[in-house]
């Protein structure tokens, strides 16, 4: 394990899903839709529809679709390059499952993009604060289909983020290099003295065509990484 950042770093470049928060289960997901909406089902209904699903991937941040339907296959590789093919991906996923309700499936998309739905890691304010702290420069590199700034200010961390490269305002997806080399000119870092750090090793580890330091964390559920982040010597121990 590494103890500390290479010397000397100018910025940490973070993926968003997986790396610094996580989303909510399919469960929490479905349920808070459905109360929303004032829709009764069954609990053998309910079951049923969470395991459909979770089965087609559906939650976006969530369990990856166990195949992709023929008709979503052009538009599943390049989900992340706008808002509307990212909504037309998942919706076409969860209609996969038979749902009650019509009006269901573009709630369930609207809800996975509210803050409530999603969860910083324990250590991510930490580590964030930490690198403020040490003047390293913090940006967020997502490949995604809407705006996830209200997420990082409705929990208290979109003061500890200089910069934001999103996929659908780009036009483009991690691995393409363009985006890691567009956060580290927005942050004004060499990218060999930036780290990126993600979950994905193919699309994450796309910076390292740029020469950055690439480290990885898990993508488990927030309970079952406590110390993922802080774990990986983005910030140095005191002597």
């Amino acid at each position: 394990m590494r103890n500390d950042l290479p010397t000397p770093t100018e910025g940490v470049l973070f993926d968003f899903s997986g790396t610094l928060f996580r989303i909510e289960p399919v469960e929490s997901w479905l349920r808070a839709v459905l109360d929303a909406r004032g829709t009764t089902v069954s609990p053998d209904d309910f079951a049923a529809y969470v395991e459909g699903l979770t089965e087609a991937g559906a939650l976006p941040g969530g369990p990856p679709p166990r195949s992709i339907p023929p008709e979503l296959a052009g538009v599943w590789g390049v989900r992340d390059r706008s808002a509307d093919l990212h909504r037309r991906a998942y919706t076409g996923l969860a209609r996969q499952v038979e749902l009650p309700d019509q009006a269901l499936y573009d709630a369930l998309y609207e809800r996975h993009m509210s803050p409530e739905a999603w969860q910083p890691y324990p250590d991510a304010a930490q580590v964030l604060a930490g690198l403020r702290r040490n003047g390293t420069a913090v940006g967020v590199v997502s490949n995604i289909g809407w705006d996830l700034r209200p997420v990082f200010r409705a929990h208290g961390l979109d003061a500890l983020v200089d910069a934001y490269v999103l996929s659908f305002e780009e036009g483009a997806q991690k691995p393409d290099p363009r985006l890691f080399a567009l956060a580290c000119e927005r942050l004004g870092t060499d990218p060999t003295k930036t780290v990126m750090v993600g979950d994905d090793r193919g699309a994450d580890g796309g910076a390292a065509a740029l020469g950055c330091e690439v480290r990885f964390v898990d993508h488990l559920p927030v309970a079952e990484r406590p110390a993922g982040l802080s774990s990986l010597g983005l910030v140095p121990h005191p002597a």
